[in-house]
């Protein structure tokens, strides 16, 4: 065997088939190679813009929760000192005390009841078939689909013509028209998942209505209302243009105090502003920490897709 045809220490000669096999791929290979390079510059792009936006946010509530402890910076990279005194000042001036008591009692009352309407109205929705159904659910959801800018003003003035507006339970009227439609998107889709055969069932072995629902039904509903109330109430705790349409001096949520407190009149410490942020902030992101160790957004998602196809 010549030296020509002979391949390497140890390796079997290549046929001339293989070769050809190889000599064709290679055209493929180098194709591919191609069309890889704009998926690496989008993903690169992508991951890019992902942490260029990350990256702000995070400064942004750094900035602020060291400002909301400074007790001076300007000037410099980090301030001269440190203190707490205005969480104190914050609690004072802006009253928090009553705002977050106020802040408890609706967003209590609306979580209770939107739970209480929204679920037998979302029963019947996944249970019973009848004539302009989808439209029915188009007009349920549609506090949801459009801006509270759009139908909260023409709310407000009705309110304040019937002496609604400013008082709590004008608050909480407000805030429940979108969380009802809320509680029925999320329950919807869960309770077409449950079987309606086990309702047969439970009627066969002499189980009435009461029954039924407290021993049988109630016990599959808890996880989907759980989920659904935590969701209501954090989206009712970072709801701002419903409440500050239709509340009083007396009835504002953290979320509507901490606007006045920006833009109102007179010189005020931005370091306290900045403390009255940060508890609002910290209020929040507990809840929404509470609501994701019961709920995953993607499930939800995922249940609906489900139901679609």
């Amino acid at each position: 065997m010549t030296s020509e045809h002979r391949g390497a220490p140890g390796s079997w000669p290549r046929s001339a088939s293989t070769q050809q096999g190889d000599d064709a791929r290679e055209p493929h290979k180098r194709a591919k190679q191609r069309a890889s390079v704009p998926g690496r510059v989008w993903r690169v792009i992508v991951w890019g813009a992902m942490v260029f936006f990350l990256v702000n946010v995070v400064l942004l509530i750094a900035t602020v929760a060291v400002n909301s402890i400074a007790t001076r910076w300007f000037g410099t990279l980090l301030p001269q000192g440190f203190t707490l005194h205005w969480y104190a000042q914050a609690w004072s001036d802006f009253q928090l005390a009553s705002v977050l008591w106020v802040t408890v009692e609706v967003v209590g009352a609306v979580v209770l009841l939107s739970v209480l309407l929204g679920v037998p109205a979302a029963y019947a929705l996944a249970r019973v078939q009848f004539p302009g159904k989808r439209l029915a659910m188009l007009i349920f959801l549609l506090p949801l689909m459009v801006p509270p800018v759009t139908y909260g003003i023409p709310m407000a003035t009705v309110m304040y013509k019937v002496g609604l507006a400013g008082t709590l339970s004008g608050v909480i009227l407000a805030n429940l028209v979108p969380a009802l439609p809320f509680v029925i998107l999320v329950m919807t889709p869960f309770i077409e998942q449950i079987d309606p055969n086990l309702e047969a069932a439970a009627r066969i072995f002499g189980a009435n209505t009461f029954r039924y629902f407290r021993y049988v039904l109630l016990p599959l509903l808890v996880p989907g209302m759980l989920a659904a109330a935590l969701l209501v109430l954090v989206r009712t705790i970072g709801m701002f243009e419903l409440t500050f349409f239709t509340a009083g001096p007396a009835t504002q949520t953290l979320v509507v105090a901490l606007y006045y407190a920006v833009f109102s009149t007179g010189v005020r410490a931005p370091q306290s502003i900045d403390a009255m942020a940060m508890i609002y902030m910290a209020i929040t992101l507990i809840w929404v920490l509470i609501a994701l160790q019961f709920v995953s957004p993607t499930q939800i998602v995922s249940r609906v897709k489900e139901q679609k196809h």
